[in-house]
């Protein structure tokens, strides 16, 4: 790593930033424990984002406020110029009632963070504090984004279209995972997290008693076939090397059991990695849903809504990413699968050159699934994720 000899860091940068970080670990423990007993849902993380912007005053950081409604930017000068570094964290929680029993446990009914991203806000302040210290060694900038609405897609679109993206080079991610011990770390080279698109079917047909179908038109049969052949997408449409899933979540219709209803509704999602499998989707659908109309005689409207694109890792920033992380620990790093989970950091990956770190948060006889009431991850991860990604910006902004 180029370094300025003055520096406390340039001879031994390692054990600076574990030292720094260890001894960051404690308040950063506590602001996750003060986040996660009074978790936020999507665009709701005011008191969250508050917490975040006293913390990068008292760092003296410069930062913007309500960026896409209540996300927060940070930003660091460096020492040089070169480019402009985004490490992201997410701050919203779930509609989820918190099942943990913990002394900080949720205070909200029916709000969790079940998917760590009060992990993720403190990680986040920690890497501030580290990287304000190492300004100097800085050839570049960095830009802290604290982002909301991670968890409805949304929230990176926002504060994208609010300027978040503007002048950036270079956008480093990271999410804790409980399935994988504290102390490793993970990747996936290329597209490791699925586009996340959605699709609402009305199948409008005619009303009638059960006992005489021949003088009404039957929705369900029709949305029932629907979905029947949506499966087909998938099996027979869709290159099998391709991975791609269509999930139907939603049948609503009819009132009583002796009345052939009006019409039905369906809702699904689609997720595929590859933009083949996203374009073949679409089109099989819409042309499903008009097959219908033909062989039920009723009436649809699809309406198909493309929603985050798939992220991509890009080895320009995941080689180095990888390198700088070995470097801090040695041998933790595991390469891995992707998932067709879906994350909104793609909207900044699809912009520039992005990589998604995978920093293990799991604990032997814990809960190891996200988004569910039992979720406890080992806070370790904190520390370990603050050395990470600063000895990542370290080394990209060397």
């Amino acid at each position: 790593m180029a370094t300025r000899s003055g520096h406390p860091l340039a001879n031994d940068p390692a054990g600076r930033i574990r030292d720094a970080a260890a001894a960051l670990q404690p308040r950063l423990v506590s602001l996750r424990r003060d986040i996660h007993a009074h978790p936020e849902l999507a665009f709701e993380e005011t008191r969250t984002a508050g917490i975040v912007a006293a913390e990068l005053a008292r760092l003296g950081i410069p930062h913007r406020t309500g960026v896409g409604g209540t996300g927060v930017l940070g930003t660091i000068e460096g020492g040089r110029s070169g480019p402009t570094l985004a490490i992201r964290a997410d701050m919203d929680a779930l509609p989820i009632h918190e099942r943990t029993g913990l002394p900080f446990a949720s205070e909200a009914d029916g709000k969790m963070h079940a998917c760590g991203h009060d992990i993720h806000t403190a990680t986040l302040l920690g890497v501030a504090e580290v990287l304000r210290d190492a300004a100097p060694l800085l050839a570049g900038r960095v830009v802290l984004v604290f982002q909301p609405a991670e968890e409805t897609l949304s929230g990176a679109a926002a504060m994208i279209a609010d300027g978040a993206a503007e002048g950036l080079d270079l956008a480093l991610g990271f999410h804790n995972m409980p399935d994988m011990p504290v102390g490793r770390f993970g990747y996936c080279r290329g597209a490791t997290l699925a586009a996340a698109d959605r699709f609402d079917l009305t199948v409008q047909g005619r009303s009638g008693h059960a006992a005489h179908p021949d003088d009404a038109i039957d929705p369900i049969v029709a949305g029932a076939a629907f979905v029947s052949q949506a499966q087909t997408v998938v099996s027979r449409e869709i290159d099998p090397l391709h991975p791609a899933v269509v999930t139907i979540g939603m049948f609503q219709g009819g009132t009583a059991p002796n009345i052939i209803p009006e019409s039905v509704e369906l809702r699904g999602t689609v997720r595929t990695l590859h933009p083949q499998a996203r374009d073949t989707a679409e089109a099989s659908l819409r042309r499903l849903a008009t097959g219908l109309e033909a062989m039920h005689r009723v009436r649809c409207d699809l309406s198909y809504r493309r929603g985050v694109p798939p992220l991509v890792n890009s080895d320009r920033v995941l080689d180095p990413a990888i390198a700088a992380v070995r470097a801090q620990f040695g041998d933790v790093v595991d390469e891995g699968a992707p998932s067709m989970g879906a994350e909104d950091f793609s909207e900044f990956a699809e912009r520039v050159p992005g990589f998604q770190l995978r920093i293990g948060s799991g604990a032997p006889g814990r809960d190891d699934r996200l988004h569910n009431a039992g979720y406890q991850p080992d806070e370790r991860c904190i520390s370990l994720g603050v050395q990470a990604l600063s000895r990542v910006a370290l080394e990209m902004l060397a």
